[in-house]
């Protein structure tokens, strides 16, 4: 069993692991930086340290002083939340090295599955769909052209490691391909360290579904059905919601099965989201797979009423899954709303700096995640996110309506935010019959 747990993150992620701790009755050690010394949940803390400047580089990315912080407080365990170290199976290698369990999967296990190419090979085994293209990694412009000839055009060159966006280029024509290679492994091997590339089919048209899933130590995995994250802009989501609108029930169960069995067949123990796009026709191929627990984990929590984080850690102490595939029952509908400090009608512009005032929304069917309390200084150097607005009802409709009522309740001020985006989004048309795909938000703004 875990005692005592080192939080390796920040933010509104680093206070709902403390709570989770609380809750299975655990000892909390969160680290901070300098620019988060003031974040109001620091003070729920058992012991908190302080780990370097403002850069990430030299405080939630330094593996070292994370590791050392977890010797002089006596923790046992670490707990990467999401971004930064979350799917660096480096860090996760370091852990077991010294000794600390890692509450998400074992080293193998994430790199493994992080690295898109040799998860494409693994899902191939698994009777997972995925797309057509290069089975390995591209090395020369002339073996990219040919794969792309076979698949036809257009075709996307993407990073075999990382996600966000980088590393990513879609190319529409032979001539744009030289190019687009050169480009897409210089930027992944900027941000990841990794310039590996491949080729895969682009799908003009598509929607991001995508699976919960989570297994333990002793071979067991279930999905926790699936979420629809259409709903953004380069990459980042805005919006999410569960279950997928108007996806067909032998589909759904299709792509959900996938998922489960493409982790137990990687032995993961831990949270992890199976990511698919989604044809017009209901063809879903595999995307990548984040071996982490994801921004939107409490979408499903509340269709399902499991405890994700929670679970995480107890499967971290060597637990059983508390429950098998026939026990995980969905109700309901949920969405997720993302709260980011931005001006989105300036190009999402990040707007840093103190918030006066903080008033979330309450009431039947409302959540609010965040760290954030009046008075709080919001600081440039990580994500915008202040705060995720959850809303539960009956269907998709009742959800969509709470989900008005709360977002005029919500107040943040002076900072722009991305609430009035919510507010206008949740009029639309296209996203009231639940008819979106990836690119349907940046059409909308494009188009004023």
């Amino acid at each position: 069993m875990l005692k005592r747990v080192l939080i390796a993150n920040r933010g509104e992620i680093a206070l709902r692991i403390l709570r989770a701790c609380r809750e299975l009755g655990l000892e909390v050690v969160c680290v901070y930086s300098e620019a988060d010394a003031q974040a109001p949940f620091l003070k729920l803390a058992d012991r908190t340290v302080c780990i370097g400047p403002g850069t990430a580089s030299e405080s939630y990315l330094n593996i070292p002083r994370i590791i050392a912080a977890a010797e002089v407080t006596g923790a046992d365990s670490i707990h990467p939340g999401y971004g930064f170290l979350a799917e660096n199976a480096h860090f996760a290698e370091v852990c077991k090295e010294s000794n600390f369990e890692f509450i998400g999967p074992s080293h193998e296990a994430m790199a493994l599955l992080g690295d898109k190419i040799s998860c494409k090979q693994l899902a191939r085994k698994a009777k997972v769909p995925v797309f057509p293209g290069s089975d390995g990694a591209i090395e020369e412009t002339d073996e990219a052209i040919e794969v792309a000839e076979k698949i036809g055009f257009p075709v996307i060159v993407k990073a075999a490691a990382g996600g966000g966006g980088r590393g990513m280029r879609i190319v529409r024509s032979q001539n744009e391909l030289a190019k687009a290679i050169a480009q897409a492994q210089q930027e992944a091997k900027a941000a990841f360290g990794n310039g590996a590339v491949y080729v895969e089919k682009f799908l003009e048209h598509a929607r991001h579904v995508e699976v919960q899933v989570i297994g333990d130590k002793h071979g067991n995995a279930v999905h926790l059905y699936e979420r629809d994250c259409s709903t953004q802009r380069r990459h980042q989501k805005l919006i999410e919601e569960a279950p997928g609108p108007h996806i067909d029930p032998r589909k759904r169960d299709d792509v959900c099965k996938s998922a489960a069995r493409l982790v137990k067949s990687a032995k993961y123990a831990g949270a992890a989201t199976v990511e698919f796009l989604m044809d017009d026709k209901q063809h879903f191929y595999l995307l990548e797979v984040n071996t982490r627990v994801q921004v939107e984990h409490p979408v499903t929590e509340l269709i399902t009423g499991v405890d994700i984080v929670k679970t995480g850690i107890r499967v971290a102490g060597g637990e059983e899954l508390p429950f098998r595939q026939r026990d995980i029952k969905a109700n309901g509908h949920a969405m997720e709303f993302r709260i980011n400090a931005e001006d989105w009608k300036r190009s999402f512009a990040p707007c840093p700096g103190p918030i006066e005032r903080f008033d979330v929304p309450g009431g039947p069917g409302v959540r609010v995640d965040t760290h954030v309390v009046a008075g709080y200084r919001v600081p440039p150097n990580y994500d915008s996110m202040i705060a995720k607005l959850l809303i539960h009802a009956e269907d998709r409709d009742a959800c969509i309506a709470r989900a008005r009522r709360a977002l005029a309740e919500f107040q943040v001020e002076p900072l722009k935010t991305t609430i009035s985006l919510h507010r206008e989004l949740l009029d639309n048309p296209s996203f009231q019959k639940g008819g979106m795909d990836i690119h349907y938000l940046e059409r909308l703004l494009a188009n004023g």
